[in-house]
């Protein structure tokens, strides 16, 4: 769960600290974040 959360959180980082035209790591980032919060839900 935060493993997912923080490599979300590092993927959105480096697209804008490495300055890339690509959309694709914010959405990738996006989606490891969403990982981790449906896996906080779902933490028993």
């Amino acid at each position: 769960m935060i493993i997912l959360l923080i490599l979300g959180t590092l993927t959105i980082l480096a697209r804008y600290l490495l300055e890339t035209n690509s959309n694709w790591p914010v959405f990738i980032g996006l989606g490891f974040i969403m990982g981790g919060l449906y896996t906080a839900t779902k933490w028993h």
